[in-house]
């Protein structure tokens, strides 16, 4: 639209200085001519720019004319850019509109500020996902996320985990959470949560809800975090552990004279404790509870007997 591009040239030009007519056109992603026109409309319109013929000529904006954010801190510029998370917002197709909301907070904030600013964008990246997790693909997230937006039911074909692993339901999604790269929609009756990869199919209906007056996203996240915990950590476990070993959530009971850590870790299951404390070799002995430890006796035993026959299972 050309009202939101005469703004864009007078931010550009407000936070780089001298532009030429190629530059700004290739900034816009617009012929030359038509930034010709841009700013003919802009000096129409009172705004104090003028340009300047030659090799090192270029338009630019009367010195002092600015606007200025004011009562922002350094620390608070810092943060309001490091706060901007370019994946999310792309992954939402904000990515143009995060851009463009930067930039214009960038022309605005005093030279000092700016430079905070830049510094922090300089140093700083942040990319939530983790090192062994691909990326998640959630086709229909711009969906659920428009649906959000204007509070209006979803009808999905969602796949979960318990058989039967394919349903259909009715949502009424009431927000948006990523969590370590993947997206959760918290939406009623419940109000519950989805993984919006895992939707299948997807249809939007005129239908609209009524969110519940007071509801808080973040509040009702943290909750949901808490109450998750709980519910997976069921079990305890006692175990020493070697020298320098930590396990998240251990409970330290005492040290022993030898220096190995008596603590209690809750645990999942047995099943899933098994595997984690196997991984720690012969730097933990699992005390209780005694179901968790002769499973591991049980596999630690043959493990020994498979690798203590020397033959090769190649042969010769």
């Amino acid at each position: 639209m050309k009202s939101s591009r005469l703004v864009s040239i007078l931010l550009l030009l407000q936070t780089r200085g001298r532009m030429t007519a190629a530059q700004l056109a290739e900034e816009l992603e617009v012929s030359v001519r038509t930034v010709y026109r841009d700013v003919e409309a802009l000096s129409a319109a009172g705004v104090p720019l003028y340009g300047d013929a030659g090799h090192a000529g270029g338009y630019r904006l009367l010195d002092g004319y600015r606007t200025r954010l004011t009562g922002l801190t350094p620390e608070e510029a810092e943060a309001l850019f490091l706060a901007g998370a370019p994946g999310p917002a792309a992954e939402l197709g904000l990515g143009s509109v995060l851009a463009a909301a930067q930039l214009k907070v960038r022309a605005a904030l005093p030279a000092e500020l700016r430079a905070h600013a830049d510094r922090i964008s300089g140093r700083f990246h942040l990319d939530a996902p983790g090192w062994y997790a691909e990326a998640e693909q959630a086709p229909f997230l711009p969906a659920v996320a428009d649906a959000v937006w204007s509070s209006r039911v979803l009808h999905v074909r969602y796949r979960r985990w318990a058989e039967p692993t394919d349903v259909e339901r009715r949502l009424e999604p009431y927000g948006l959470v990523s969590k370590a790269g993947r997206w959760y929609v918290v939406a009623g009756p419940g109000p519950r949560t989805f993984r919006v990869d895992q939707i299948l199919e997807l249809a939007s209906s005129q239908e609209e809800f009524a969110r519940p007056e007071g509801f808080d996203l973040a509040a009702w996240w943290t909750a949901y975090q808490r109450d998750f915990h709980d519910r997976l950590y069921r079990g305890e476990a006692l175990v020493r552990l070697a020298p320098g070993v930590r396990l998240p959530r251990a409970a330290k009971v005492r040290t022993d004279a030898d220096g190995w850590t008596l603590a209690r870790v809750p645990v999942e299951s047995v099943e899933h404790a098994h595997g984690a404390f196997l991984r720690l070799g012969t730097d933990i002995e699992v005390l209780e509870p005694s179901e968790l430890r002769e499973r591991m006796a049980r596999t630690i035993a043959e493990l020994a007997e498979r690798y203590g026959n020397s033959a090769s299972p190649c042969g010769d």
